[in-house]
């Protein structure tokens, strides 16, 4: 999916008149139909099943929270397939309205901030469950999973399910990262897909509950990984093109350390500095074919890449120095690019200068538990978004290679360490 772009200078950013909050809106049930007509296909091609598990315990047309793991750009298709011809509202994040916006509103869609504090979203919520009797479908990970498993949780999760006092719903997929995994570029893999929806809390057992226990039933719910789910069913891809884009992913060798020196082409991630070469095999495992196996599988060496990242926020050497051209969103009517500039993150946060020093953003290491970082960004590129109060910045580095996948991490941990000295 592309977005629309427009060329601007900073000044001009400046009289641009800033999106307006409007209330969620019940969506279309012409428009439902037509999402579930149009991802027919999709569907049918991966093989789409689905089962429940005490589903009964809901009412018909009970208002519920329906939280759903976030994989692929299919998911949204699943979803529509899995809970059609059931009213509900989407929490979407700001940038998918750009250029569609009666769309996505007429699609029930709410949108918000990722990764940050948002207490319009909990009234907007709190709105569609109680004024338009909407269920509320959140994908609490807030963004596709780089390396499979599950992604950050936020701790505030119990304490929004108590505020909203309406049954929990999760929904797991199985087969979507492996069908469409975000490293690759949209190249899809024809892989079976399936999904299980679940009633997790009634009304009673949230009033029952303690914040943390929710969040906690929560957590446990969103721990997966897609390469266990891939071996435990022998699943094999042998599409010639699965390692495409892996140094995303695996950016740094453990062989020789080097960071952004990785390539992933093929079937094979080779370290363009010392020359080590693996293979992704079609099991999906990690096979050195001219050296020692160190890690067999992509999360076992993604772990690694953010043990060391630990390390250098602890020994205060973490550092992205970056440069970047940037794009911002302020409106719905179209992201707007506005020049260039410098990223740089430490233990202190991101700190984005740019536009001939005209532009000065900074984002604090507590002010996101998690960042808005992707692959492939709307077929444009890699990027790396931090916010203020009126804009988003999206960065796409001009001199570095495969970073957004260790800002992120780092963004993370540093998130964690500095909550933790809080106490």
């Amino acid at each position: 999916m592309k977005i629309k772009i427009k060329k601007i200078s900073f000044e001009q950013l400046q009289k641009i008149k800033l999106k307006k909050y409007h209330r969620p809106i019940r969506p279309l049930f012409i428009l439902r139909f037509l999402v579930n007509l149009l991802s027919k296909k999709e569907l049918k091609d991966i093989n789409f099943s689905y089962t429940k598990t005490d589903m009964d315990k809901l009412k018909k047309f009970e208002p519920c929270l329906i939280l759903m793991n976030h994989s692929a750009f299919v998911d949204l298709k699943i979803f529509f397939k899995i809970w059609s011809p059931l009213p509900f509202n989407i929490i979407c994040t700001d940038d998918g309205f750009v250029g569609k916006y009666w769309l996505m509103r007429h699609l029930g869609c709410v949108p918000t901030v990722k990764f940050q504090s948002d207490p319009q979203l909990v009234k907007d919520m709190i709105f569609c469950i109680k004024k338009l009797r909407d269920s509320v479908l959140m994908f609490p990970e807030a963004s596709y999973s780089f390396d499979g498993t599950g992604g950050a949780i936020p701790d505030n999760i119990g304490k929004l399910i108590k505020l909203l006092k309406v049954p929990l719903v999760i929904i797991k997929t199985e087969g979507a990262y492996l069908h469409d995994p975000l490293y690759n570029n949209l190249q899809q893999r024809k892989i079976n897909v399936s999904a299980n929806v679940k009633y997790v809390l009634s009304k009673e057992d949230i009033s029952k509950l303690s914040e943390s226990e929710i969040t906690s039933i929560v957590k446990k719910e969103f721990t997966f990984n897609n390469w266990e789910y891939q071996f435990k069913n022998n699943i094999l891809i042998n599409n010639l093109s699965r390692a495409d884009g892996l140094n995303r992913v695996l950016y740094k060798c453990p062989n020789c350390g080097c960071e952004g020196k990785t390539i992933g082409k093929g079937i094979y991630l080779e370290c363009e500095n010392c020359g080590e070469k693996h293979e992704l095999t079609p099991e999906g495992y990690l096979k050195c074919i001219n050296g020692d196996t160190k890690f067999k599988t992509v999360p076992e060496w993604y772990n690694y890449e953010r043990q060391e990242i630990i390390k250098d926020i602890k020994n205060n050497t973490y550092k992205l120095d970056l440069d970047v051209d940037i794009y911002v969103l302020a409106n719905y009517k179209a992201i707007y690019k506005i020049g260039d500039g410098h990223l740089t993150h430490t233990i202190d946060g991101f700190d984005l200068v740019g536009c001939d020093n005209k532009l000065h953003v900074k984002q604090g290491p507590l002010e996101s538990y998690s960042l808005y970082s992707d692959f492939y960004w709307y077929e444009i590129n890699d990027i790396i978004c931090i916010c203020d109060k009126h804009y988003h910045y999206y960065c796409v580095p001009k001199n570095a290679k495969d970073v957004v996948a260790k800002a992120r991490m780092a963004a993370e941990e540093i998130y964690k360490i500095k909550k933790e000295s809080l106490k």
